[in-house]
């Protein structure tokens, strides 16, 4: 598996497989077996809700775990199966996706009071959705590790519209056998999968580089537009030509949009962005490197959220940009 390669979700079992490729296609071929086994899903917001209906839609059985009991109910009602309910032990757990939003949360999950981390098997495998810091992956893998319990690094990307499609991006770092080992669910998950390495925190490092981005490229199409604005130009024929032309960013199109119709309703929070900019600057500072428009982004976002605007969509930057925040 070469660094960075795309596997296509809907490819051949051939095109997916490492040298040799035997071990994956064992794995396709008792694909059944492994849809009969429970994955469990803890964290079943925007984006892990978007798992559980893509899972469950192609006939994987799921396991549901939230603090919020009334999305767990929900997911019960489609089908998925309530985690408390299901004891304390769990030999069939094919794999656990934590899919909550930092490392504090993450901590609690797997080594609070209640973890997860004590009732999981030896041989079993935990995957890491949350944007956090590689060091925090490296010390959940290390961890889990003294317990038996195999750790996949894999944060997200793409919004819970392509989670429930199973479309998101899907970055993986985990060491050859256990990708093998989870490749039928991974590939059920996204069609977008990225093995990164085989070293556990460098998919973390690569979606904090991608987010900064995301970041700077949406603070940069806000600032862009509530200058059209100040100047008395259109701003959705603005943002029309900015889609076709050399300013065109894909999160620019998706947000301005949004900002534009006056729909701040709540895809992705202002403080995720906030986080996970700031994180990236941690990340920076770690290695000695300071860029010039990071920690500008980044006080954007921090901005949105002094100004109350924190359970906002992240597009509500264009309200602080434009004097409406």
């Amino acid at each position: 598996m070469s660094s960075g390669q795309l596997f296509d979700g809907h490819a051949s079992k051939e095109k997916l497989a490492p040298s040799g490729g035997s071990a994956l296609q064992e794995v396709f071929s008792k694909s059944g077996e492994a849809k009969s086994m429970g994955v469990l899903i803890v964290g079943v917001g925007n984006m892990g809700g978007g798992m559980v209906a893509n899972l469950l839609s192609k006939g994987w059985q799921v396991m549901v775990s939230d603090i919020d009991t009334k999305k767990v109910d929900f997911w019960v009602s489609k089908g998925a199966l309530d985690q408390s309910l299901t004891g304390r032990e769990a030999p069939d757990l094919m794999a656990t996706i934590i899919c909550v939003v930092d490392a504090e949360q993450t901590e609690d999950v797997l080594f609070g009071r209640q973890g997860l981390a004590h009732r999981l098997q030896a041989g079993q495998t935990v995957i890491l959705c949350p944007t956090i810091l590689p060091q925090d992956v490296e010390g959940f893998v290390r961890r889990l590790a003294e317990r038996g319990i195999h750790t996949i690094d894999a944060p997200m990307s793409g919004g819970p519209a392509r989670a429930t499609d199973g479309t998101m991006s899907l970055l993986v770092a985990c060491p050859p056998d256990v990708f093998v080992q989870q490749s039928a669910l991974l590939n059920a998950l996204s069609s977008k999968l990225f093995n990164i390495s085989e070293k556990p925190g460098d998919a973390a490092r690569t979606k904090l580089v991608n987010n900064l981005l995301a970041g700077i490229n949406l603070v940069g199409a806000a600032e862009a537009l509530a200058l059209a604005e100040k100047l008395g130009l259109d701003v959705a024929k603005t943002l029309s030509v900015i889609e076709q032309s050399s300013g065109q960013s894909w999160i620019g199109t998706d947000r301005m949009r949004r900002a534009i119709a006056g729909d701040y309703a709540p895809r992705a929070h202002v403080t995720l962005l906030e986080k996970d900019t700031r994180l990236a600057l941690e990340c920076a500072a770690a290695a000695g490197f300071d860029g010039p428009l990071g920690a500008a982004a980044s006080g954007v976002f921090q901005q949105a959220h002094e100004a109350g605007l924190a359970a906002e969509d992240d597009a509500a930057v264009f309200k602080v940009l434009s004097g409406r925040g």
